[in-house]
């Protein structure tokens, strides 16, 4: 027999009206809370995996800059440094001249008289954009003085009417490239030897010297007012052994924000 009966437990005392009411209302609020809780964290989620211009007041507009292709430096032959690399003493550009001529934007009609013969521009070809015969005598002189190897160029027109010219000669060695640049084709505010169709210009702040590629130097310079047939930029660039000169041209209004971007892409090709 055990030694006592085994405990009865206690009864719970009865919940009165008021407490169910008070309980029914805590799980209500409890039950919103969640839904609010986890209906903020899908939009939260949500938000976060959707592009920038897809969010309402967050869109971007667009600035005019155009749609290239991405940027690729040509390979360098075998053994071969890069223009700025220690061991290459003269900043030669080893790789063909020709690929590092920046391709044209989608939706531009290439310029097929820029190609020259096999990718290469005669010098007279280059030498007729300047507008004043003398100067042209001038510079051609200037440019075999230097040891003048070839000339790579390329261009196009894009749906707006914009004309794009690009131009790289390729020098010896550093020397005789960051002497024509520094010395006989640019001055601070204005070109030594104008282009035809924009015979006065000044400095264009459009290019800015941070954005360009490590070791490229460019000089820039847009046409004052009143244009002629057309608005004309154009811009120098400095980079080893090699001179680069990007035109830009437009009825009306050549656009800061695409000849910006052009010059800092070629830039980088080169640096």
């Amino acid at each position: 027999m055990p030694d006592a009966p085994p405990p009865v437990p206690a009864a719970e005392p009865p919940v009165r009206k008021k407490d169910r009411r008070v309980l029914r209302a805590a799980l209500r609020w409890t039950a919103v809370v969640v839904v609010f809780a986890v209906g903020g964290v899908g939009t939260a989620y949500g938000i976060t995996q959707m592009k920038r211009t897809d969010v309402p007041g967050l869109a971007t507009v667009a600035d005019g800059r155009w749609d290239y292709p991405e940027i690729v430096k040509p390979p360098l032959p075998s053994g071969s440094p890069g223009p700025f690399d220690a061991a290459n003493k003269v900043n030669a550009h080893y790789a063909d001249l020709r690929a590092l001529v920046l391709p044209a934007p989608k939706g531009a009609r290439a310029d097929a008289a820029l190609r020259g013969t096999d990718g290469w521009l005669a010098t007279k070809t280059f030498l007729a954009q300047y507008a004043d015969p003398d100067d042209r005598k001038e510079l051609a002189q200037k440019l075999t003085d230097q040891g003048l190897r070839h000339i790579a160029a390329g261009g196009w027109t894009t749906p707006d009417g914009t004309r794009t010219r690009i131009y790289l000669l390729q020098f010896g060695t550093a020397i005789p490239a960051d002497s024509l640049f520094s010395d006989d084709l640019i001055s601070y505010d204005t070109p030594v030897y104008p282009l035809a169709g924009a015979p006065a210009t000044t400095y264009d702040d459009a290019v800015k010297s941070e954005n360009l590629a490590a070791n490229v130097r460019a000089s820039a310079y847009t046409e004052d007012k009143p244009y002629g047939a057309e608005d004309v930029r154009q811009a120098y660039l400095s980079a080893g052994d090699t001179l680069a000169l990007v035109v830009q041209s437009r009825k009306g209004l050549a656009k800061a924000v695409p000849f910006a971007q052009t010059v800092t892409l070629q830039s980088q090709l080169l640096g």
